[in-house]
């Protein structure tokens, strides 16, 4: 009896194992960032990125540790926000997304401040929750904009509302016994709006050349130099390699994206992929395969996807690919059979096995990048001479 039990558990005790991931990673290069945060309900993970990819600037330039605010940058870009929905005749996505422009083209105007200055948190909350404020927000444009003529004061109600939630932005502030204003701060800290440069890659539109990529959350029309798939990738890897981080744009919705820290693009069709009852799993819907690959990713090696330039481009044209979440990439690690995974810092918390951590496959990456940005140092000579930058 007693080698009955001792059998159960060691077979219990393998498959708890086995359960918690598959995959086995060792790091290759590993850049230095701040903390995990929490964006909780809110959909401003492009702050939390963008914020945490110029935290791990600071690091890299020998500034120090910062704890920079998000919510200051989320209050100035929503009053932006309303202004151009307004000037547009509510002809502009007025939601809470935005891009990563948002954090890297508002430095020279608004500067920024730590998070010991600006919460965010004027609601009785001790998390972010802005479901309220969101809708609040959207409700006030609608009227404006349904009103049909501007009174002189509409943008004085945004800011009331804005104030009434996030808080007043105060004017100076006190950090390390040192009084700044948020421009003084950020001139301080060395962070400028020119030593940034967004990248993408999409054959709609030349090759080596900017454009304003075509998503609702991109209402500043920022520009990105457009790359070819490859030579985006190797971008990425070359600034890795070298002790830069990366603002990373992308698309979750993927079966592939797990909650259990993992993102890669599996081969639906890959025999090793369908199990051993492969007839019935090839019978299976669309919906049904994409159940059933998430149920496997971490558990499984599985195979990946070769991804081409036209896959990408026919993905972002079906909307298959949109804005859906930004992260930062800060390293590179390797899986048991050699394949490479960027580790990338998320905006959720510290939930799943790596506690707020993501290995993002190369095809991953590859397939479901909308845009990155990192600084114009990290691009590599023989590419920047063809951005002409």
């Amino acid at each position: 009896m007693k080698k009955l039990f001792l059998s159960l558990f060691l077979l219990l005790g393998a498959g708890m194992m086995m359960a918690q991931s598959a995959y086995q990673f060792e790091v290759v290069k590993e850049n230095p960032i701040t903390t995990v945060k929490n964006q909780s309900s809110t959909g401003t993970c492009w702050s939390f990125s963008g914020v945490g990819f110029l935290e791990s600037e600071l690091l890299r330039l020998g500034k120090g540790s910062f704890d920079l605010s998000e919510m200051y940058i989320v209050r100035r870009n929503y009053e932006d926000k309303a202004m151009k929905h307004a000037r547009l005749h509510g002809n502009l996505n007025f939601a809470p997304g935005g891009s990563f422009a948002d954090v890297i083209e508002t430095l020279d105007t608004y500067g920024v401040m730590p998070d010991e200055a600006y919460h965010g948190l004027h609601y009785g909350s001790e998390t972010h929750n802005h479901g309220e404020l969101d809708k609040i927000l959207k409700s006030y444009m609608d009227g404006v904009i349904g009103a049909r003529t501007l009174s002189p004061v509409w943008s004085k109600g945004i800011s009331g509302i804005l104030d009434s939630y996030l808080g007043e932005v105060p004017e100076k502030f006190t950090h390390n016994g040192k009084e700044y204003t948020p421009h003084t701060f950020a001139a301080e800290l060395g962070l400028k709006q020119e030593d940034y440069i967004s990248l993408t890659s999409f054959t709609h539109h030349p090759f080596y050349r900017p454009f304003a990529v075509e998503v609702p959350d991109n209402w500043r029309w920022a520009l990105s130099y457009n790359l070819p798939m490859d030579e985006l990738l190797t971008v990425i890897e070359s600034a890795v390699m070298n002790g830069f981080t990366v603002a990373w744009a992308s698309d979750v919705s993927e079966a592939g994206f797990s909650r259990d820290g993992i993102a890669i693009i599996p081969d639906e069709e890959a025999s090793e992929n369908a199990g051993s009852d492969q007839a019935k799993w090839l019978g299976l819907s669309s919906r049904e395969k994409d159940a059933d690959i998430r149920s496997r990713i971490g558990k499984e090696l599985l195979k990946e996807k070769m991804i081409t330039q036209d896959m990408r481009q026919e993905s972002f044209d079906n909307y298959a690919t949109t804005d859906d979440h930004g992260m930062q990439i800060y390293g590179i690690a390797k899986d048991q059979n050699g394949n490479k995974f960027f580790m990338v810092k998320n905006s959720w918390g510290e939930t799943g096995p790596y506690k707020g951590l993501w290995y993002a496959s190369y095809p991953f990456v590859s397939y479901k990048t909308l845009s990155v940005v990192l600084h114009r140092d990290a691009i590599p000579a023989a590419i920047a001479r063809k951005l002409n930058i």
